[in-house]
């Protein structure tokens, strides 16, 4: 059992953290992009995060082996990042799956869990990511897994991804999303 001194603890924590950032989607700064007609800002995101169906093709492969393929995907959206596509379990290839060590805490969605993919003969160490047991408001990304487009081909409706800037981000870059985008030099102050 948690005790009552280690929950404030936590609490004021994750109240440090989201009071961190600058930007939160209300207001687009000057130095961003404008949107052209069909495309969206990434400083229009809201923060915290917002989930949103997306009904387009997406496809994780790695080399000639398809590691995922869904109409059913997530985008989580927030401020400052290109989406992040959370793929629906049923849909990725169970088999090329496989623990990888480390977690990480996001403190909007909750403890994330890595996975490893093997496929077409090589390993992507933490190339994936879960949430097994994420915070009441991100329900939605429970079954769901993410996946880094900096080692994988990443696609959707058959457009290529381009990775977000940045070791740490996994957001997957579109014609239609327009930055800056965190993880570019210059961004660690967002």
């Amino acid at each position: 059992m948690i005790s009552p001194h280690a929950h404030t603890h936590e609490i004021e924590r994750l109240q440090r953290a989201r009071a961190q950032w600058r930007h939160i989607g209300d207001e687009r700064p000057p130095f961003a992009q404008v949107p052209g007609p069909g495309q969206e800002s990434v400083w229009d995101y809201p923060r915290p995060p917002r989930i949103e169906a997306d009904s387009r093709e997406v496809v994780v492969s790695a080399g000639d082996v398809e590691i995922a393929r869904t109409r059913k995907a997530l985008r989580l959206l927030e401020t400052a990042s290109p989406p992040t596509f959370y793929l629906p379990r049923a849909d990725v290839r169970a088999e090329v799956l496989v623990p990888a060590a480390g977690t990480s805490y996001c403190e909007w969605k909750g403890e994330a869990r890595y996975l490893t993919v093997l496929a077409g003969g090589q390993r992507f160490e933490a190339a994936a990511w879960f949430y097994p047991a994420p915070e009441p408001t991100y329900a939605a990304l429970r079954d769901h897994v993410a996946f880094y487009p900096q080692p994988l081909a990443c696609w959707v409706d058959g457009v290529r991804v381009v990775p977000q800037p940045g070791r740490f981000y996994a957001g997957w870059i579109t014609p239609e999303v327009v930055g800056p985008f965190k993880g570019e030099p210059g961004s660690a102050g967002w």
